[in-house]
């Protein structure tokens, strides 16, 4: 079982920047081949894909964050980064770091982006942003 430990969430001004971590407790070889990535949830909405990231190291992005969230990976320390500038009110929720398979398909965003193919969630992370 993959545990996954979110980080970095808080309060933060429409306009600013905050960096999202999620630390894997797996081993670095195993976490190398998973493809993973963030989601989040805000109140009284269904959770959403924000950005995935493929073991290969490519990258897709829901269209409401392209051009202002960045995902990364850092295999030898088993961990998940979001970097997210220029926030938007709309993008406060809770954030959650997801694992998905080792033959995952990052096409179109519903292949990936209603999370069909998670395998393990983390407990969330609260984003909020305010005027």
């Amino acid at each position: 079982q993959v545990q996954l430990v979110e980080s970095g969430g808080r309060s933060v001004q429409a306009g600013g920047s905050l960096r999202l971590s999620c630390a894997a407790s797996v081993s670095g070889y195993a976490y190398s081949t998973y493809c993973m990535g963030w989601f989040r949830q805000a109140p009284g909405k269904q959770r959403e894909g924000v950005a995935a990231i493929s073991n290969g190291g490519g990258t897709r992005y829901a269209d409401s964050v392209k051009g202002r969230f960045t995902i990364s990976r850092d295999n030898a320390k088993n961990s998940l980064y979001l970097q997210m500038n220029r926030l938007k009110v709309e993008d406060t929720a809770v954030y959650y770091c997801a694992r998905m398979g080792y033959y995952c398909y990052l096409g179109e965003y519903n292949s990936w982006g209603q999370g069909a193919q998670v395998n393990s969630w983390g407990q969330g992370t609260q984003v909020t942003v305010s005027i």
